[in-house]
């Protein structure tokens, strides 16, 4: 595709939706394209049919002549704003009703399951079979109006279920992970991440160092709040790099994707007196698991071989549905430039590493006066790291912040927070990078 389209209204092939089914009760990431399919219950359905189609659009599920599939619905069809009637006429309404008097015991229904695969046979839609359901209940008009509400909408997303064409953005996508795989990307909340990007001052025209070990979430928010101006740089302490799969979903275009480069910290540190030294000090207290770094310049080279084989093969089929590939080796002008003037922010995302050995390391190549933030999932780590840069003399006006969100229901005559959520959402510790001695000689 284009690169035109990756920034347009309409859904193209090969783009990254996030799929919001039955308002929320599952997220779901997907790529369109011709063989991509979504299960819904025990059904496959096609995403044929979401390619084109304007992001914010609904789909239903329709009973076809040979299986079910995906519809678009108009805007005509939702039943915007019924709930709520319902609810304000109990409100005020002169016979109020309660559910003491209701017993459940599977003989309210008359309706069989045989008559609702009869139904589905004839070409009924899902609505006709959930206003069937209502109507040959015994006890549907006994329940309160928040009752038959709730019992309307737990059958419509049985019998009728409802696909949301929703655009990625770093919003839904942290929450998505938040709800699935919290600890791929560390149980970092929307609010922390949303943080974690003003206390580290990121802005137009910035160039971020980031260590990201949570997937690439850092990393694509920074790209995105960056939109297409400055440069985020994903430093990798060893040869192997941080994998990024998550930048992909978001669905950047050319400008924004070469704006997102990679480097190792030697590459950093080798261009600076006694960088060889700390390098090999910060590899000792690495993972197990890192290669050599005798090795890094012909894996860069690698590298920088399969990249412009990938652009190339990307540039010789403009109708490919793979992403655009972003993450790629620092160009020597750029380490160049960054060893002179040093980068504007620094943001630390690392569980499993010593955010305390990560810091001295990492924050000798930003320029002075320089904004960072290290988010971390408990508090010690982040406290005795703020203890030794208080007594080191590195930085000023330090804090450790700890988010707090809390989601509330809004309905009529039922304004609650929510019954089950996450009151946690991990610590960041900010401050500002000061002029040393000990900085002079770097």
């Amino acid at each position: 595709m284009e690169d035109s389209n990756r920034s347009s209204r309409l859904t193209w092939e090969g783009c990254s939706v996030l799929l919001d089914i039955n308002d929320g009760e599952r997220l779901v990431f997907a790529r369109l394209s011709a063989a991509a399919t979504l299960k819904i219950g025990k059904t496959n359905f096609s995403l044929q049919p979401l390619v084109g189609c304007p992001f914010g659009s609904l789909f239903r599920v329709e009973n076809g002549k040979d299986k079910p599939y995906l519809s678009r619905a108009l805007p005509t069809e939702e039943r915007g704003g019924e709930g709520n009637d319902i609810e304000e006429k109990n409100v005020t309404g002169e016979e109020p009703k309660d559910n003491r008097a209701l017993v459940d015991n599977n003989t309210a229904q008359s309706l069989t399951g045989d008559d609702i695969d009869e139904m589905r046979s004839q070409g009924a839609t899902g609505d006709q079979i959930v206003e069937a359901l209502i109507a040959n209940s015994t006890t549907f008009e006994k329940k309160t109006s928040f009752s038959q509400e709730k019992y309307r909408l737990r059958k419509q997303k049985k019998y009728a279920p409802k696909v949301l064409v929703r655009r990625p953005f770093v919003r839904s996508i942290c929450d998505a992970y938040f709800r699935k795989y919290p600890a791929k990307i560390g149980c970092l909340r929307s609010d922390a991440l949303s943080l974690l990007l003003s206390m580290a001052n990121v802005t137009a025209y910035s160039d971020v160092l980031v260590l990201d070990m949570v997937g690439g979430m850092v990393t694509g928010a920074v790209a995105e709040r960056l939109g297409g101006t400055g440069y985020v740089c994903n430093v990798n302490l060893g040869v192997t790099p941080y994998p990024m799969d998550i930048v992909r979903i978001f669905n950047f275009n050319n400008d924004i994707c070469k704006r997102i480069v990679r480097c190792c910290l030697n590459d950093l540190c080798s261009r600076q007196n006694g960088g060889d030294a700390q390098v090999q000090n910060m590899q000792a207290t690495d993972s197990a698991n890192e290669l050599d770094v005798v090795d890094e310049e012909a894996s860069l080279k690698e590298n920088r071989t399969s990249d412009d084989a990938l652009s190339k093969t990307a540039n010789r089929d403009p109708t490919t549905c793979k992403p655009i590939k972003a993450g790629e080796v620092a160009s020597e002008e750029l380490i160049n430039s960054w060893k002179e003037k040093g980068f504007s922010s620094l943001i630390i995302a690392a569980q499993e590493l010593d955010v305390g050995s990560l810091i001295q390391k990492l924050l000798p190549h930003l320029s002075y006066s320089a904004s960072f933030a290290i988010y971390h999932q408990y508090l010690q780590p982040l406290a005795a790291c703020m203890h030794n840069l208080q007594r080191e003399k590195m930085a000023i006006g330090m804090q450790i912040s700890e988010p707090w969100l809390r989601e509330y229901q809004v309905l009529p005559s039922r304004t609650h927070p929510h019954m089950q959520m996450s009151a946690f959402g991990g610590y960041i510790l900010s401050g500002t990078k000061i002029c040393t001695s000990e900085s002079n000689v770097q």
